[in-house]
């Protein structure tokens, strides 16, 4: 019989005839790693244990410690969802049952909406199919066989019908349920031991809203079950925060049918948006020219920058009464302008970098249905840059913009972690162009000496990026920040600069932005926060509460004081009783409230409340007050 060598993790070469199973391999090493073994990673794919090995490749099982067992165990618990939906809805039409980042969902077809009380059966119809451990048993069939399985289910028949004569087709048994899936799975149900039902929600058939609707159950799976009660701890602390809910009760912003997907700030939302403007403008003082450029250009901009071909569903354009057509269009991103500006002079070497930052609003056609809050928006506006550098510069640069990320991170108490994101498919500019850019950006990142993670596949279509993904005070991550190298927008764009030699030499262009949009990042710094900001960032930082009329004047003093230094200071002298008050003001996280009694207006003094000290109070001279604040705002504190 032939044999086939397998390259253990370690490097050393294990023969074994073909059509070895992996499960085989794990007890040929060990009867602890068999018991242990979820899965197996051939090729660099993850493969189900059961299944034959054919050819010489890299080899490595599985354990519940590799976090690719995860998505196995979500993808098997999708099954088992969909096995226990099936033995309780018996004509459900069967949709797709993917594993997603904590978690899993499946879409079906019945007659009707599901219902808390029918996910709570469900769940327990799931406990009893994993309670019985069939095993996952995968096979591969022929279109006609699949056809012939799947005859009473239009969706899976669609499904086949989309297969490529040349494609592998398998289905998967687990009990009484058959499915068409290309797999892995665990070894069997019993291994589904800690998991929960979480919501359902309508979902059109593969995303298209002209197709029927489905009904998708959301649901998650772990290990272990700490890991499971820690994740809907985070789950329930995710929906106190939630920014709309708070952004509601905090009166910081709003929206409208009348425009859809575009945010009204009220007064208090418009201080915390400017006060972050502010400070990115303070950082980028030095070393960055502010520019702005228009909102409304011809295709003809689009077609050079290649959005015109690439991105135009996502743009909104706009009818030309001239020549009759949809031929221009709300810029969807700044930098085909910031290239316009650059190209409209010449530029000397000794000139470079030279830094383009801008606010400017931005549009973009998303779908009504993608629309979430500040997270998904239509209009937006990012801290946007455009760096045009020579080559030389680039690892300097590259080092200059991590630091300045991950700092302006840190003042919110956010921490970073960084990826390396390669080619698409999907992308503009020749091979060649791709292996300089890629190069010269891991050389860069790799120069900061900082770790990172590679993200294949997952670049900008112009270039090669480094993310900046963001963990907030409850574990969630965010895309943030970016730092993205271009060498396709010079060429396509004519952009030069004189060089030592006298001659014309091509820049190139670091796109970068670090809120992504502001928008969207103070929806995280919300949520992040729950509300409750650093004094700096605070919209209203301090509340005056006199204790009866007799002290309304002393106490509008105290607010004149401070606002005079440039603390944003508020008088609520209101008929209710103190303690109302001072609930309101709890309740609306202000950072610190001062109560002024006959004798604080005599003293000069004021008694000071900290936001989430209980009832704890401090006396202290107005002018000592009024340098703790701004002590505390000029270090921009996280706590009061």
């Amino acid at each position: 019989m032939a044999t086939i060598r397998l390259t253990l993790p370690d490097g050393s070469v294990r023969e074994v005839p073909a059509g070895t199973t992996a499960r085989q391999v794990a007890q040929s090493i060990g009867a602890g790693l068999a018991r242990a073994a979820v899965a197996a990673r051939v090729d660099g794919q993850v493969r189900d244990l059961d299944r034959p090995l054919t050819a010489d490749a890299p080899f490595a099982i599985l354990t519940e410690k590799d976090p690719a067992s995860l998505d196995v165990l979500r993808h098997s618990a999708a099954h088992i969802l969909a096995t226990a939906v099936r033995e309780l809805f018996p004509t459900a039409a069967i949709g797709f049952g993917p594993p997603i980042e904590d978690g899993f969902y499946y879409d079906f077809g019945v007659e009707r909406p599901f219902t808390p009380e029918d996910l709570t059966a469900i769940e327990a119809k799931m406990a009893e199919v994993a309670a019985k451990d069939y095993p996952f048993v995968r096979e591969e069939v022929d279109r006609a066989e699949a056809n012939r399985r799947f005859r009473d289910d239009p969706l899976k028949l669609e499904r086949i019908a989309d297969l490529g004569d040349d494609e592998v087709i398998s289905v998967y048994t687990d009990g009484p349920f058959v499915d068409l899936c290309r797999g892995p799975h665990m070894t069997g149900t019993g291994r589904l031991k800690h998991f929960k039902l979480l919501s359902a929600a309508g979902a059109y058939w593969r995303g298209d809203s002209r197709r029927q609707m489905l009904q998708r159950i959301y649901g998650t799976a772990w290990w272990k079950k700490e890991d499971l009660e820690a994740y809907l701890h985070r789950i329930e602390e995710a929906k106190k925060r939630d920014h709309r809910k708070l952004g509601k009760e905090l009166d910081l912003f709003l929206f409208h049918p009348f425009a859809p997907g575009a945010a009204f700030w009220t007064e208090r939302g418009t201080s915390l948006y400017n006060t972050l403007n502010a400070f990115m403008r303070e950082l980028q003082r030095d070393g960055y020219q502010e520019i702005r450029t228009p909102l409304l250009y011809n295709k003809g901009l689009w077609e050079i920058s290649g959005h015109w071909g690439k991105y135009r569903e996502n743009m909104f354009l706009v009818h030309n009464n001239e020549t009759g057509e949809q031929d221009m269009s709300l810029k969807p991103m700044n930098c085909p302008s910031h290239h316009l500006l650059y190209g409209s002079a010449k530029h000397s070497y000794k000139a470079l970098p030279i830094r383009y930052s801008t606010y400017d609003v931005l549009h973009r056609n998303e779908v009504s249905g993608a629309l979430s809050g500040l997270t998904r928006v239509r209009q937006f506006a990012q801290d946007d840059c455009h760096i045009y550098l020579m080559e030389s510069q680039i690892p300097a640069e590259v080092k200059t913009l991590t630091r300045f990320i991950l700092d302006y991170y840190t003042t919110f108490g956010l921490k970073a972690t960084l990826k390396f994101a390669t080619r698409p498919e999907q992308r503009i500019g020749s091979d060649e162009m791709w292996d300089r850019a890629e190069g010269a950006l891991r050389a860069a990142l790799e120069a900061t000496g900082l770790p990172y993670e590679l993200k294949e596949g997952d670049g900008a279509f112009y270039g090669p990026k480094i993310d900046f993904d963001v963990a907030d005070s409850i574990g969630r991550t965010w895309q943030l920040g970016t730092i993205q190298l271009d060498y396709a927008a010079p060429e396509r764009f004519d952009l030069t600069y004189v060089g030592e030699d006298n001659s014309e030499h091509r820049p190139v262009v670091i796109h970068r932005a670090v809120n992504g949009s502001f928008e969207r990042f103070i929806a995280i710094l919300i949520e992040h926060f729950a509300g409750a900001f650093p004094l700096w960032l605070a919209p209203e930082q301090v509340r005056v509460l006199p204790i009866a009329d007799g002290q309304a004047d002393a106490a509008g003093q105290v607010v004149a004081q401070l606002r005079n230094a440039g603390i944003r200071a508020t008088l609520d002298a209101s008929n209710n009783t103190l303690n109302y008050r001072i609930r309101e003001g709890e309740m609306a996280k202000v950072p610190y409230m001062a109560v002024v009694g006959q004798r604080e207006a005599d003293a000069g003094t004021v008694a000071i409340r900290v936001r989430g000290a209980g009832n704890k109070q401090e006396i202290l001279p107005l002018a000592d007050f009024q340098a703790r604040l701004l002590a505390d705002i000029g270090a921009r504190a996280l706590k009061p």
